[in-house]
């Protein structure tokens, strides 16, 4: 509902350019990796997101409507998994990367010699600074529609936004560990689930308009760590 409000609010008041920032898990659990914008709409979702899913293909669709129907130009991209300064730390309810950054922190800070992660560590994932995301969401606002248009078709007009590599969880949690100062043991709790085990997004079609992500994932997370450390009493309350 929000999507629809956004949207036809926007058309209502003339607005002719709108970005509707949509999530990698619009494509089927089992697509072909890398994820490519033809995926879309191919296969059964991952269950666990379905929900959250299909309100970005609504979306998706809705702005690609509005375009045929009214001569709009509302464009859509899809971020792979974001992560940076701000991001949601809490222990509970946080993705991945903020989860990590926080657990090894607690390790060091408790003088742990252990710490647990989720699954068999085989996963892979991709990680998309913020930073990264707000450039190339400005990047495809200011590109001129013929350029966009000779990219996209009208009913597979997204762009999929990332960096074109993953990484493991077991690599990721051992750069955590480096960034964050921990020494000890990493160990798997196979009991746990893995998840889809990859989901790199192919970013072929936004680099040929000329954009593609310049933080490099170690660089990233020892920012993020950083930005942690100084504001961590916030997250302690």
């Amino acid at each position: 509902m929000i999507e629809s409000n956004v949207i036809h609010q926007a058309y209502q008041s003339g607005v002719n350019r709108l970005l509707q920032l949509g999530s990698s898990c619009i494509y089927p659990r089992e697509a072909q990796q890398p994820m490519s914008e033809s995926s879309l709409l191919t296969g059964i979702l991952e269950p666990t997101n379905e929900p959250y899913a299909i309100a970005k293909i609504a979306g998706i669709k809705l702005c690609e409507s509005y375009n045929r129907q009214h001569g709009t130009d509302y464009r859509s991209v899809m971020p792979t998994n974001l992560y940076g300064p701000g991001d949601n730390f809490h222990p509970e309810n946080s993705h991945v990367m903020p989860a990590l950054i926080r657990r090894f922190d607690e390790a060091v800070a408790q003088g742990l010699a252990e710490v647990v992660i989720w699954g068999t560590g085989k996963p892979r994932r991709e990680f998309l600074h913020v930073d990264d995301m707000a450039e190339a969401s400005l990047y495809v606002m200011d590109l001129p529609r013929e350029i966009y248009d000779a990219e996209t078709e009208p009913m597979s007009s997204h762009l999929n936004v990332g960096t074109g590599s993953d990484i493991s969880i077991a690599e990721l949690a051992r750069m955590v560990a480096d960034v964050t100062g921990f020494k000890g043991r990493i160990t798997q709790d196979v009991s746990k689930p893995d998840g889809t085990m990859r989901k790199l997004m192919d970013v072929s079609r936004l680099e040929r308009m000329g954009w593609k992500a310049n933080i490099a994932l170690s660089e990233g997370v020892s920012e993020t760590y950083s930005w942690f450390k100084q504001n961590q009493d916030s997250f302690r309350r």
